[in-house]
């Protein structure tokens, strides 16, 4: 096996006894939360594979309601997110589904309020790192290890164009780009990361562009 740095061995700064199943599992929790954007009214969570059969032990439900409820792998409070969340009025449903998916370490989870809802799916790759594989339907590829601006957008002419102008007007250099569509012409998603760090102003700029209907961003 190749590891790319230190923390691939050790693994990350947590409370919880693994890096995939705890802080992994928090990180998707959390990832799902950022894009929401908000704190949801009702969390439902599905565990698959591994994580379904060893929640209990690695505290990886616990975990990753501590991320929804925006809380870090390191914050001690995780280990009471259950109860936080209650306390919070954030209603939790949680699944599990012991069959083997594409990945064992899999997660989905839907974040709902009288505002609308959100669906993701994620999964833990060891050492604290995670990939969103899918988001409201689009399957795409995200690790959360650079700012990531997310653009819901109409899959029409310009809309691409129109993104990267604002990102070139305010100096900001795209490390990596691609844009998944559910049919053409229909919606379609833009999942950008940069090299830089996205203010709000920047943010405000790109929801302003015509064909865009959401933004959300991903900070590491």
């Amino acid at each position: 096996m190749r590891y790319n740095s230190i923390f691939d061995i050790i693994g990350p700064i947590m409370v919880g006894p693994s890096s995939s199943h705890t802080a992994g599992a928090a990180r998707i929790g959390k990832t799902a939360r950022d894009i929401f954007g908000r704190q949801p009214a009702k969390a439902e969570i599905t565990l698959y594979g591994s994580f379904a059969r060893t929640y209990r032990g690695h505290g990886t439900d616990i975990a990753i309601v501590g991320g929804i409820l925006n809380l870090n792998a390191d914050d001690e409070n995780i280990v009471n997110s259950f109860n936080l969340a209650q306390k919070l009025g954030v209603d939790i449903q949680l699944k599990v589904v012991p069959e083997e998916p594409d990945h064992p370490n899999t997660a989905r989870i839907k974040l709902t309020d009288e505002k609308g809802s959100l669906e993701i799916v994620g999964i833990s790759l060891g050492g604290g790192k995670i990939t969103i594989t899918e988001i409201e339907g689009f399957k795409i590829s995200l690790s959360g290890e650079s700012p990531t601006l997310l653009v819901f957008h109409r899959d029409r002419f310009g809309a691409i164009a129109a993104v990267a102008k604002v990102l070139a007007n305010n100096e900001i250099n795209i490390g990596h780009m691609e844009v998944a569509r559910k049919s053409k012409g229909d919606l379609a998603l833009m999942v950008i990361e940069t090299d830089q760090d996205l203010s709000v102003d920047i943010i405000g700029e790109v929801e302003q562009i015509d064909l865009v209907y959401k933004v959300a961003l991903i900070n590491p």
